[in-house]
């Protein structure tokens, strides 16, 4: 069927292309900036902070005398609705200093102040509310640093700044802040210590600082500097900090041990289980240690990571020969992520993709499910997951000049518990001892004109049990190289790239596996440029990009290629979903950021896409249109429409002949209301037909502010997809001469799938909340019209039960010749299926003091399945509410410590 990945891509991208940084606002009188005549190099009024002895109590009040002698910043510009004109509602911001820490403190005054939106959530919320924020850059490498805000209502926000246009909210520091309500608006106060960030030590400091102030009614965001929508680089822009002195880099060590109890309730265990009665309970321990080796670097260490507070993943009905990629959300690797992930995407902010390029480094591959097939049993207990011996992170800079980042971790050897069928009881290594490193390393020229970086991971298992060595890679390395350059002086356009290199070692049966895994079809009997080499005990590939990019102005404009050799695999330590691809691309967009009668914005892309094989096969080739219009009334609508002519298709088959792919089209259409709202309602509609089949999506997006501290999401979803040759299976028969001795089938699949994701945010206090995620689904699937593939590079079929052939429905046995031929029998596998699945999370977090946590969770998983291909509305619920289940409860508390 139609790629509806490749659309999601597209749209992402497309939008990230329009968006930008948003956190936090401030206010106070008395001494302005404007009466110190300080400029930044670039003719910017500077900001100037002011030493305190007086002790600052945070708690939003703005009552110490050292605020009354503070020099306050008070120019804002919009940069929403009004782009360049000054802000709507005054800001009044102040920084003090002392030995320990900074100081932000703002008032926010408002001409109605009745009318400000204050939703409390969780640290980091994605909610509606009126906001300040402080934005700074200790190094003044104008590339680089920290956001730290809050809203209206006392949520904190905190997080990274990067590649001058990026920001990384996973990454929480340890600080304080409070916000007070006054007759005249609200006010923001702010403590920073400064072993929260890493810069140089000097006599007087000089840094880069930037304040943002958001009105939710208005929308209206406002900055001291902001960036014109037209234009790129945002901390570059930052105006400077100046006056801090005396102070110095900490090297401050923190200790954040845990413990955690857990209870699991298994009612999917199997009667007579001899190691699960369905009930089991444990305690266990670890610690955290984060300490600054320099004022430059920053180690993360954690020693046997528990992450039972971490949302389960959702369910997923995977049909293809694709892996399924799940984001990464446990703590340890989600903070900092940004050091790793930026790996070829530096320099341009628009940034097209039309296929999965490969990563270098996926964080899910440590501590995953022990993946070793294990000897014959009748009972097994297996680990859910790969223990964490340890692991480090050392991130921050070197020589001045270089941003580096290297993360080593070291995984447990795994053993599954077996009992065969007449009791007889053994055990079997499920998973070797691992060790993951990752390096990375990048330094930006000429105030990030020029940049260039290189990536190098590494996976190493320690065998014990010879049988996985035929399992499972030895060795597996990768490496690569990526920059930057602008081609101008005013940074319009920009050319960036990389390129990569991989090599694997293992057995010659484990390198048989890989070339004829999904991932390099090397067996395909129709191409000539890959074969299969049964005594290979290594493979190394080659990959890399090349593209350019206009940066500046209403017209953007984007083109690249990329090839990945068929050889090429980083999927030990990385994610990569195919390769034996050229893909190249070509798109041009035009920005509306000035209202009109109609609309407040808009934006439109356009795209021509080609894909080949190193053959020159063409895999992927069509044309693509996204665009983006917010009205006067604040709705927004998105739209999308894709047509592809036909291609042929390399992985239709599963490694057996090319075949034809047919042309087709597909659109979809969303609208979302008012976001300043309370309740908020979006609608989208789907749709994909050819003559492959057809698909048509409904989902509806709701989001309700019962209250100013809950929130509740509903994303209920259903989709109809029909897939005209949905793989069955291969079967040798020699006398299948026109498809290289095998009979490769296929059938016709109805599919149903009815979703629903759900989550509750409750808050109580900025430091107290409940969380709850929810997601049930059923999918139905209805395979029929089976068939086999009747010659190689086409999309014909010849339907058992027809021409000849003759087809049992009630046993799935098709002969291909009929009785009278000569062709054997095929028992075909029955794949019909109906799935009822429940997967949620509930977790009560309360912070009971700055970075110490305690946590109270309890995740359920329940599904069924059966091979009854019927969907019905009343039975699939029934279905759902009786499947058993899996109840498991978590206790965990950590403790944050400082010297």
């Amino acid at each position: 069927m139609l790629a509806t990945a490749r659309i999601l891509c597209f749209f992402i991208l497309g939008f990230a292309a329009m968006t930008h940084l948003a956190p936090a606002g401030w206010s106070q009188t008395h001494t302005r900036a404007q009466d110190v005549p300080m400029e930044s190099p670039a003719g910017i009024q500077a900001v100037t902070a002011t030493a305190t002895v007086e002790a600052i109590q945070i708690d939003g009040h703005l009552d110490e005398s050292a605020w009354a002698q503070g020099v306050i910043a008070d120019k804002f510009f919009q940069l929403d609705p009004d782009e360049g004109m000054p802000a709507s509602e005054r800001t009044e911001a102040i920084v003090l200093f002392d030995s320990d820490a900074i100081y932000v403190g703002a008032r926010l005054f408002d001409s109605a102040p009745d009318s400000i939106v204050a939703r409390l959530g969780r640290r980091d919320a994605d909610q509606e509310s009126d906001f300040f924020g402080v934005m700074l850059d200790p190094y003044l490498d104008r590339r680089s640093g920290y956001y730290f805000g809050l809203n209206a209502a006392g949520t904190l926000y905190d997080g990274v700044l990067m590649n001058d246009n990026g920001d990384d909210s996973d990454w929480d520091g340890v600080w304080q802040g409070r916000v007070q309500r006054t007759s005249y608006g609200w006010t923001a106060e702010m403590r920073i210590p400064y072993s929260q960030l890493r810069f140089y030590q000097q006599d007087r400091y000089v840094w880069g600082i930037n304040y943002i102030r958001g009105i939710s009614r208005k929308q209206e965001r406002a900055y001291l500097v902001y960036t014109p929508s037209d234009e790129s680089g945002f901390v570059s822009r930052f105006p400077e900090l100046v006056g801090i002195r005396d102070i110095s880099p900490s090297r401050q060590l923190e200790i954040i041990p845990y413990v955690t109890s857990r209870a699991s309730y298994d009612q999917t265990v199997s009667d007579g289980n001899p190691f699960n009665d369905g009930s089991v309970y444990g305690l266990d321990g670890g610690v955290d240690v984060r300490y600054a080796l320099t004022s430059n670097l920053t180690m993360n260490a954690t020693v046997n990571p528990d992450f039972g507070q971490v949302e389960v993943d959702p369910a997923v009905i995977n049909l293809s020969d694709y892996e399924t990629y799940f984001s990464e959300k446990r703590p340890f690797f989600v903070e900092g992520a940004s050091v790793f992930g930026g790996f070829g995407r530096g320099g341009p902010r628009f940034n097209l993709s039309f296929n999965n390029s490969p990563e270098f480094f996926y964080s899910r591959r440590i501590g995953r499910s022990p993946a070793g097939r294990l000897p014959d049993h009748a009972f097994s207990d297996v680990p859910d997951g790969t223990r964490i011996l340890g692991a480090t992170k050392v991130v921050g800079k070197l020589a001045g000049s270089w941003n580096v980042g290297t993360l080593q971790a070291l995984t447990a050897r795994e053993h599954a518990r077996l009992q065969s069928g007449n009791g007889v009881r053994s055990e079997a290594e499920a998973e070797p001892a691992t060790y993951y490193g990752v390096y990375r390393a990048q330094k930006e020229f000429a105030d990030g004109r020029h940049g260039l970086g290189f990536m190098s991971t590494v996976n190493q298992r320690f065998f014990s049990d010879e049988r996985l060595m035929d399992q499972m890679n030895k060795r597996s390395l990768g490496f690569g190289v990526d920059g930057w350059t602008f081609l101008d002086r005013e940074n319009t356009w920009v050319l960036n790239g990389w390129a990569g290199l991989s090599h694997l070692n293992g057995t010659e049966q484990r390198l048989l596996d890989i070339q004829r895994s999904s991932l390099h079809y090397f067996q395909r009997p129709d191409i000539d440029h890959v074969r299969i080499d049964s005594s290979a005990t290594s493979l190394s590939g080659w990959a890399g990009r090349l593209g350019l990019s206009k940066e500046r102005g209403r017209l953007s404009f984007n083109t690249a290629i990329e090839a990945v050799s068929p050889s090429f695999d980083v999927n030990d330590a990385g994610f990569q979903s195919g390769s034996d691809a050229i893909n190249g691309h070509i798109g041009l967009g035009y920005s509306w950021p000035d209202p009109t009668r109609f609309t407040r914005d808009a934006f439109v892309l356009a795209a021509l896409f080609r894909g080949v094989d190193f053959s020159g096969n063409a895999f992927s080739t069509g044309a693509f249109v996204f665009s983006r219009i917010e009205f006067l009334n604040y709705y927004t609508a998105f739209g999308r429409l894709f047509v592809v002519p036909e291609t042929v298709s390399t992985r239709r088959t599963r490694g057996g002949p090319l075949t034809l792919e047919p042309p087709g089209m597909g659109m979809d259409v969303s609208v979302y209301s008012d976001r300043r709202k309370n309740f908020v309602v979006g609608l989208g509609v789907d749709m994909e037909s050819g003559k492959s089949g057809r698909e048509t999506g409904l989902e509806v997006d709701i989001e309700w502010q019962a209250a100013p501290n809950v929130a509740l999401a509903l994303s209920p979803s259903v989709s109809w997809e029909t897939e005209k040759s949905q793989w069955v299976g291969a079967f040798d028969d020699p006398l299948a001469t026109r498809t290289f001795g095998k009979r490769y089938v296929f059938a016709k699949l109805d599919q149903i799938t009815l979703s629903s994701t759900v989550r509750l945010n409750w808050t109580f206090t900025p430091e107290l909340s409940f969380q709850l995620y929810a997601q049930p689904l059923i999918s139905v699937g209805d395979y029929s019209e089976y068939k086999e593939l009747a010659r190689s590079r086409s999309y014909d079929f010849v339907r058992y039960g027809e021409a000849g052939s003759t087809f049992d429905a009630e046993t799935l046995v098709a002969d291909p010749d009929g009785p009278d031929g000569l062709a054997q029998t095929i028992e075909l596998p029955n794949r019909d299926f109906n799935i009822a699945s429940l997967r949620g999370t509930a977790v009560v977090r309360w912070e009971y003091r700055p970075g110490s946590t305690l946590y109270l969770v309890w995740t359920q998983q329940r599904s069924d399945f059966t091979d009854d291909p019927y969907f019905e509305f009343g039975p699939s619920f029934n279905q759902l509410a009786t499947a058993p289940m899996e109840n498991v409860f978590v206790l965990k508390m950590n403790w944050w410590f400082s010297s």
